[in-house]
């Protein structure tokens, strides 16, 4: 099979992807094969491929959002008949026996492993993946269009969980990236007023298309404050900034798998009950019910689709904020 693989970390105008000839994978017990169909390019890639992440190994094939069609059961696998479509999340594997996996919260198992970090991923034409970390795809989407929820969608939909929004409350999201696409329509279809502070022209127009109530940059002020809120952008110094936009008892989400430096700030802005959280990988439960309620509002994606040869182009187009929407590869 053909795949993109990294062998040293390099940054994205170097092209650190190298296409080469790979011999497909065969499902041991408890594992799927997958034929992928499409496979989303996230920020996360970049992250990797340049080295912000520690790489447990290399090589490794990048790719964490992922819609297959199961090609073949490994022994006792039983979930998902063959060519049936599913997909694949972040989220690989854990451990299975800790307080936290027997507690639903596997995202937290020492001994969790990554899709594309610690376990080959989707940047190629074939890919294992353990059974019950695989999820039906709902018929409503297309394989590309679904790939954003794989990722994005169900980060997001974790955060909005965690920053404990309820129904009529006011959400402020802080950048609009993919994540942001999926968790305000999910919030506006919940009865949120929400609230978007970016910097991006025509994400502030995509805001005000999917049910923003209140759009702006993230120096001006809303005219309420929030009852909780979600930063996406991997920026900490917009973490006292969305604290100064929080009301006494509301909880702030960080829902970036890596954040610069959170400046210093006075004792005032956590006072009153706030609650300040971030928001680390996902669970199964995520991904089930992410996909369910996408499927009911419909969630609405929109994605460009690239050829997996181009994956080193994309990641750069990606990196100099040159892409229209979301990215996938096809191979």
């Amino acid at each position: 099979m053909n795949a993109m693989l990294l062998h040293q970390t390099k940054p994205a105008e170097e092209q650190p992807l190298r296409r080469e000839p790979k011999q497909q994978p065969v499902p041991a017990s408890g594992e799927i094969l997958l034929k992928v169909l499409a496979c989303g390019v996230c920020h996360t890639d970049l992250h990797t491929v340049e080295g912000d992440l520690p790489l447990p190994k290399t090589p490794i094939i990048p790719g964490h959002q992922v819609v297959g069609q199961v090609e073949q059961n490994g022994p006792g696998s039983r979930r998902f008949e063959v060519g049936q479509r599913v997909g694949v999340t972040w989220f690989y594997s854990s451990c299975r026996t800790c307080s936290y996996c027997r507690g639903g919260r596997e995202n937290l198992c020492p001994e969790a492993r990554f899709t594309g970090y610690h376990a080959n991923g989707g940047y190629a034409e074939y890919m294992v993946v353990p059974e019950d970390s695989a999820f039906p795809v709902p018929s409503a989407f297309g394989d590309a269009e679904a790939t954003p929820l794989l990722c994005g969608g169900v980060i997001g939909y974790r955060a909005l969980r965690l920053s404990e929004v309820q129904p009529g409350q006011k959400l402020g999201l802080f950048g609009f990236g993919n994540s942001a696409h999926v968790v305000i329509q999910i919030a506006v279809k919940r009865g949120c007023s929400v609230y978007v502070f970016t910097r991006s022209a025509n994400h502030q127009e995509l805001a005000r298309e999917l049910g923003a109530v209140w759009v702006g940059t993230a120096d001006e002020h809303p005219p309420e404050l929030m009852d909780s809120s979600i930063i996406f952008a991997p920026a900490g110094d917009l973490v006292p900034t969305a604290l100064e936009r929080l009301s006494p008892g509301g909880t702030l989400a960080l829902a970036g798998i890596t954040m610069t430096d959170i400046p210093s700030m006075g004792y005032r802005l956590i006072y009153g009950e706030r609650t300040v959280r971030s928001v680390a990988n996902t669970t199964r439960r995520d991904a089930e019910e992410l996909l369910r309620e996408a499927a009911e509002i419909p969630i609405r994606t929109v994605v460009e689709t690239f050829p997996l040869s181009e994956a080193n182009q994309v990641l750069l187009m990606m990196k100099q904020s040159r892409l229209r929407a979301g990215a996938a590869l096809v191979p």
